[in-house]
């Protein structure tokens, strides 16, 4: 009887060890990107949600008058999306300043918020 030589290969354990780690690579290479496209469109958000808020800021500043305190609400569409902004103007403790807060949200979340002070010209 002759030997035959002995068969080189992988076995089936082998293979699915490697189908694992290669799993498991793609797995946490697209939970990367998944955060990497979620990073940039929050990106884009705040930059948007930024130029809203200067923009209802600087309204207040080139008013000829000293705003009400009290609260508004104001629409504001960038690129397409709409935001909401919330000003909010406060009382200091010197009457010649009011305090400017703008909060802006996007379908009801929290995006960016910013304040300022305004005085009399």
């Amino acid at each position: 009887m002759k030997w035959l030589p002995k068969q080189r290969g992988f076995t089936l354990i082998e293979v699915l060890v490697a189908l694992g780690i290669v799993a498991i690579a793609l797995t946490a290479g697209l939970q990367a990107t998944a955060a990497l496209t979620r990073n940039a469109q929050r990106q884009s958000d705040v930059l948007l949600a930024q130029m809203c808020a200067e923009n209802e800021l600087i309204k207040v500043r080139l008013a000829k008058q000293m705003p009400g305190v009290g609260d508004a609400s104001i629409r504001c569409e960038q690129a397409g999306l709409v935001f909401d902004v919330a000003l909010a103007v406060r009382p200091t403790p010197n009457p010649n300043f009011l305090r400017i807060d703008a909060q802006v949200s996007r379908d009801e979340a929290s995006v960016l918020r910013l304040s300022t002070v305004v005085g009399r010209y």
